[in-house]
């Protein structure tokens, strides 16, 4: 797994930050290990998600959960892309939300999102501006004083409850977007569906019917990575998800329910893409 593909660096719990630099380099598709939030503010953007693309409007809200294969594409190098962004811990979220009597898990909006699509749009009947709270949560973490660093964490999560609400209450618009390429946007849920199913480029080519050449042609082209190693990445995003989530199973029954078939590959695999072994993680 190179840094081509798994890019970005969260050291903490969460990051809120803002940027208004032109992307002037093509951005390859790519993932990260914790949640991204974005508030578009302006620019020329088209962003893509798992096969779907959108063009954003400013004050669009995009969400992508850890794991998913995304990107930014500039239809104008020289205009400024300007943003709003979070980057926050899936496990920052899980302590959190444990420490909720209802069981409400502040992880829930990254779950709708993958759903009913990772780009939402503001409402104009809605009962809180995202932007104000987004913008006043940087403020306060890039301030003094007293407990700042508490103040800034409370602010931090009531922006994500007010965020899990607004979805709620459907104060979001889910866009739909477009297929980039409608084969490799059923590919990519067919894949995500089927992890523990035979994935391989013969079976996959038969399901889009393509031949296995064109497919691993076209599936590069559209992803920037070979199938295979799409697969692997998947496969092995979703065990480090079960092994964190679910203390019920042995390591060797997430492998196989992942689609490894046999335990020293799986444990090597994991061991190349998150330098530690499951048991490690589990500890």
């Amino acid at each position: 797994m190179t840094t081509r593909q798994k890019q970005g660096y969260l050291e903490g719990d969460y990051r809120i930050f803002h940027l208004q630099t032109p992307l002037t380099r093509k951005v390859p598709f790519h993932y990260h290990d914790f949640h991204k939030i974005i508030l578009f503010l302006g620019g020329a953007i088209d962003y893509v998600i798992e096969g779907r693309r959108w063009t954003l409007r400013p004050h669009d809200l995009v969400l992508v959960a850890a794991g998913q294969m995304h990107r930014p594409i500039a239809h104008d190098a020289k205009t400024p892309y300007q943003r709003l962004v979070i980057y926050v811990s899936p496990r920052f979220l899980d302590r959190w939300s444990a420490r909720e009597p209802s069981g409400d898990n502040l992880a829930a909006c990254f779950a709708a999102a993958q759903k009913e699509g990772g780009v939402m749009h503001q409402t104009t009947a809605r009962s809180h501006d995202l932007l104000f709270h987004m913008e006043r949560t940087l403020r306060i973490a890039e301030g003094e004083g007293f407990a700042n660093g508490l103040y800034t964490e409370l602010a931090f999560v009531e922006f994500l409850i007010l965020v899990n609400r607004s979805m709620q209450r459907h104060e979001l618009d889910a866009l739909q977007g477009q297929a980039a390429d409608p084969k490799i946007e059923t590919m990519l849920t067919y894949i995500g569906e089927h992890l523990k199913d035979d994935l391989r480029v013969e079976t996959l080519a038969q399901h889009v019917y393509l031949s296995p050449y064109h497919l691993m042609r076209k599936f590069k082209a559209e992803t920037g990575m070979s199938l295979h190693h799409y697969v692997l990445t998947r496969r092995l995003l979703k065990a480090r998800e079960l092994l964190r989530a679910d203390s019920s199973r042995s390591i060797g029954e997430i492998a196989e329910a992942c689609g490894f078939r046999d335990y020293s590959t799986f444990s090597r695999a994991f061991w190349r893409a998150f330098h530690m072994t499951p048991k490690a993680l589990r500890s």
